[in-house]
């Protein structure tokens, strides 16, 4: 799914897939516990099943994501965002 992102989401993570990030415009800032992760306009970058992230836009920025259907996008079905198909 293509999103666009402004802000900062919330700390979390997918126990069951990995989360695929790439910038198709802007630039984002992948916060991890271990240490933060900064990709720029046409890089990407996976972020491992489990391990806990907080991605932040200080502009707009657009994302393409590469997930299977139905993951909660806050790793939690009772928090996550309604997807919303265009």
């Amino acid at each position: 799914m293509v999103v666009k992102v402004k802000g900062e989401f919330n700390w979390h993570s997918h126990p069951d897939s990995d989360d695929f990030f790439l910038v198709v415009k802007g630039r984002i800032t992948i916060k991890m516990r271990d240490g933060d992760v900064h990709l720029n306009q046409g890089e990407m970058y996976v972020v491992p099943k489990g391990v806990e992230h907080c991605p932040v836009a200080e502009e707009e920025a657009e994302l393409l994501l590469i997930e299977p259907t139905g993951t909660p996008n806050t790793g939690d079905p009772a928090s996550a965002a309604k997807r919303q198909v265009i």
